[in-house]
């Protein structure tokens, strides 16, 4: 497994990116792992960027044949030993953009855990259609 790109208190992160929306500017979602490596469990309350007017941690609903977005007014918990990985479709970061992000640039976001404390990330940001490492194309 590679090494985490921020550590703080028992929480490692992993893989941190940002997935820009050309159609819709002024948002993007954030993705990352998150590995609780601790024996406390602990929480994701918060979440800033410079690049952004606010933050959201969102989950997801099933709503009849579709999905919708949920903003986890609690924050996400983070049970002790596991791992949860932000990606497309599920658990995300909602960035209420103050600009448009340029694919390849990198966007700084604090994240806030209840036990841990703050900790900043670097994010790449990749294109549309990206979900992880991959980019799906459409054929």
């Amino acid at each position: 497994m590679a090494e985490p790109a921020a550590r703080v208190g028992d929480i490692e992160v992993r893989s941190p990116w940002v997935r820009c929306q050309p159609d819709m500017p002024s948002v993007a979602g954030g993705f990352v792992t998150l590995t609780n490596t601790g024996s406390q469990p602990d929480r994701l309350v918060g979440a800033a960027s410079p690049g952004a007017s606010k933050v959201e941690i969102h989950g997801i609903r099933v709503v009849g044949p579709g999905i919708s977005m949920v903003p986890l007014k609690d924050g996400l918990y983070l049970h002790y030993g596991t791992t949860v990985e932000f990606k497309p479709r599920g658990y995300h970061l909602m960035l209420l953009l103050s600009a448009p992000l340029a694919v390849g640039a990198r966007l700084p976001i604090e994240l806030v855990f209840e036990r841990a404390g703050k900790v900043e990330i670097s994010c790449e940001v990749k294109p549309p259609g990206t979900i992880g490492e991959q980019v799906l194309h459409a054929s």
